[in-house]
């Protein structure tokens, strides 16, 4: 009978000791103390979520304590923000109003909670318009208050390191969103050490084996690494200590994501990532001193040791990154002959460097506002996407992401002034960071006085002049080589004005036609006019006459005697159960419908019976057997599988996580799927004759084609093969690397 009791006590135990460590992180952290406005929050935030438990078991409280605690210690925030943070889901979860937490807490904290209400359930919800209109609303908070945003990311950070309570097919969509856009926020954001846990921590329930086995290869290289550094770091100390400054020189080992990154973008194994570890060097300030001499300083006591390597010199000192990181960063040939890379940072740099604008934000308050304009900077970017979001909820957040996760570099104006672009920006790109009226009317540009098309990719360091017209405005043709968030959302703005008096024109231009035949323009008529061709909106075949898009009959009249819709239409509604009304929709079942329902609790087995398979290969990575999969459920009912670490997948994971479902692959002994293997190496009489012979005899392998190209002495191509997994795969690429010239050999995406 007292066990209700003992696991009520356990658990206000569990809550309470949550709640002093949250304390005492606040204690000790160098903020005034306002320990009465947090222990009311938390009394308040308990009282409201009494009885409700998380999914784990636990009492809903301990999130909002751990959101706060991340808040506190790893933001470095205040009160306000913990505050808020203890009470970020009262008012979406409780039956108390923003108006109460006002009246008890005051207007700003109120203000936060408001923010965090209106943003709640993720950025990302079922429906793509609602989720693109929840990516404004958090876009729209920063303005008002940074420290919304902050706080939805600490929150999705601890949803993230409880994930594993949650159904696969939850996890992948809650990893897909988080990598899809939480972990570029963070970045763009400067929080690098939130942005670093949750790229790892997607990956890990993305991709659970290679997760595993670069985790166990990092442990396993760790003493070898250790003695690499020491070696490093021995003579350097010696300097350094001679500099009479406090520092810190420490070894700083690659996350698990970034490893798997390189080696995916390289095309090499574990072992040929040379860069897993970079040293850093902190120093604290000491007055009179300048930071960015410092940093020079040390950076000649290193270069005295060891040599440079002069094309890895990165200057964020002078000319810190758009989220405000500074560092000093070099490589050079270490005494073991492996080039080590070197970030010099004061401890101010090394705090924003960690915390970003959560580090931004408590130096704002302690100092001149005017001080810091980065944030602002972003923050007037963002504003300009806000004011002409694009209609297409995929392609607004798409758009967003450009604006998030770049590198940059630094453009002159004619005058000398400087500009920040993302890597790979064009000409165009830098019309419009000049002036919308620039970037509409431009007709080339000179880079260096040298005259170049828009579509010229600009280099650090360029000059760059456009060159304008009044006639000329924006074409279709700019989206393609336009990169930046600001450019797309301004042409795209510009080409849906254009669009719309076109529409008017086509609309006119029907009127004169239906006039000629003596049709009455009415909006029965008109609908079936437009069903006839195709179209759902008159409005997309208004515009489609004025293109010259539309062969009309002898007599229109013609179309409206037709007692059917069109085939396409007729197709589209059987395929999408379209036209159905609810009743008929219900009553579909399995005996009645193509394909078996799905149960998305559970994991679905990708199988084949006979020759017919109960799944579709996607064309956009055309997973095989043995390849980590998910899948995407479509209107039909039919599972579309994709590879997890798939960027289209990663969308679809985005913006309809509901659709997506678990899956693993079934006995395969009929079925071949195409793959392609890259190999190159010295070439040689019979190399290619070895190769084919390998292949074709050792594995009884379908070579579907092979194109293999020599130059110099080196060959290089790709052969496109049929196999039933991976493991045929794995195998024969060990075969082919043990031929006498072939370097490597590896499967690459088509």
């Amino acid at each position: 009978m007292n066990k209700p009791n003992n696991t009520k006590e356990a658990e206000d135990l569990m809550i309470q000791k949550e709640y002093e460590a949250l304390l005492d992180d606040y204690i000790h952290s160098n903020h005034r103390q306002r320990i009465e406005r947090i222990n009311k929050a938390f009394i308040f935030a308990n009282q409201a979520h009494k009885g409700v438990k998380r999914r784990s078991g636990e009492p809903y409280i301990m999130h909002p304590l751990a959101v706060s605690r991340i808040v506190c210690k790893e933001m470095g925030l205040g009160s306000t923000s913990i505050c808020s943070a203890l009470l970020h889901d009262v008012v979406e979860d409780t039956d108390y109003t923003v108006e109460d937490i006002q009246n008890l807490f005051g207007e700003r904290i109120a203000q936060i909670v408001d923010g965090l209400t209106k943003i709640s359930g993720g950025i990302f919800v079922e429906a793509a318009s609602l989720q693109a209109e929840n990516m404004r609303k958090l876009l729209l908070t920063m303005s008002s208050d940074i420290r919304v945003v902050l706080i939805k990311m600490a929150d999705r950070l601890h949803n993230m390191r409880t994930l594993g309570s949650l159904l696969p097919a939850k996890q992948y969509k809650i990893a897909g969103e988080t990598m899809y856009l939480y972990a570029p926020l963070a970045h763009r954001l400067g929080l690098f050490a939130i942005k670093t846990e949750l790229e790892d921590l997607s990956f890990r329930y993305e991709h659970p084996e290679e997760y595993k086995q670069i985790t166990q290869k990092l442990k396993a290289t760790a003493s070898d690494r250790g003695l690499v550094y020491e070696h490093f770091a021995a003579p350097l100390r010696k300097k350094l200590d001679e500099m009479d400054m406090k520092y810190e020189m420490k070894e700083r080992v690659k996350s698990v994501y970034s490893v798997w990154s390189k080696m995916q973008s390289k095309g090499v194994g574990f072992d040929d990532v040379y860069d897993i570890f970079a040293v850093r060097i902190v120093f604290e300030s000491q007055e009179g001193i300048d930071e960015k001499k410092r940093c020079w300083d040390i950076y000649s006591v290193i270069t005295d040791l060891y040599k440079l390597r002069p094309d890895r010199i990165r200057d964020w000192v002078s000319r810190p990154k758009a989220n405000g990181y500074q560092a000093l960063h070099l490589t050079v040939m270490g005494p073991d002959g492996q080039w080590i890379e070197i970030q010099i940072r004061s401890s101010k740099m090394d705090e924003i460097a960690e915390k970003g604008f959560a580090a931004h934000w408590k130096y704002k308050e302690r100092q001149n506002p005017e001080d810091e304009t980065e944030l602002d900077k972003w923050l007037g970017t963002i504003q300009e996407l806000l004011e002409n979001p694009d209609p297409n909820a995929m392609d607004f957040l798409d758009t967003i992401k450009l604006n998030l996760y770049t590198n940059e570099i630094f453009i002159f104006t004619p005058r000398g002034d400087l500009k920040t672009l993302p890597q790979n920006a064009t000409a165009l790109d830098f019309a419009y960071e000049l002036h919308t009226d620039i970037g509409d009317s431009c007709i080339g540009a000179k880079v260096n006085h040298k005259l170049v098309p828009l579509s010229h990719k600009l280099s650090s360091g360029d000059q760059v002049e456009i060159l304008t017209s009044k006639s000329h405005h924006p074409q279709e043709e700019w989206l393609s080589f336009a990169t930046t968030a600001k450019a797309k959302t301004k042409i795209e703005a510009a080409l849906r004005k254009q669009k719309k008096e076109k529409i008017k024109n086509g609309e006119k231009k029907v009127m004169e036609i239906l006039k000629k035949f003596n049709i009455s323009p009415e909006i029965a008529v008109l609908d079936k006019i437009t069903s006839y061709y195709g179209f759902s909106k008159k409005d997309d075949f208004y515009y489609a006459v004025l293109q010259d898009q539309i062969t009309w009959p002898d007599n229109p009249k013609k179309i409206l005697r037709e007692k059917s819709d069109n085939i396409f239409l007729k197709y589209v509604k059987q395929t999408f159960n379209l036209g159905k009304s609810e009743e008929e929709k219900e009553n579909v079942t399995p005996e009645n419908s193509l394909h078996e329902v799905i149960d998305k609790t559970k994991t679905y087995i990708l199988k084949e019976e006979g020759f017919h398979k109960n799944y579709i290969v996607a064309n956009c990575c055309k997973p095989i057997p043995g390849d980590e999969v998910l899948g995407f459920l479509d209107e039909d009912n039919t599972v579309t599988a994709h590879k997890r670490s798939c960027s289209f997948a990663q969308k679809l994971k985005s913006n309809f996580g509901e659709k997506i479902i678990s899956c693993e692959w079934g006995k395969n002994n009929l079925s071949s799927f195409p793959s392609t293997i890259e190999v190159d190496g010295i070439d040689s009489v019979g190399i290619l004759n070895q190769i084919t012979k390998t292949i074709s005899e050792d594995f009884v392998v379908n070579i579907r084609k092979i194109q293999l190209d020599s130059n110099a002495g080196i060959f290089a191509g790709k052969i496109e093969i049929s196999v039933h997994d991976v493991n045929d795969i794995n195998q024969l690429c060990g075969k082919l690397s043990k031929i006498k010239g072939v370097k490597t050999v590896k499967r690459v995406d088509d």
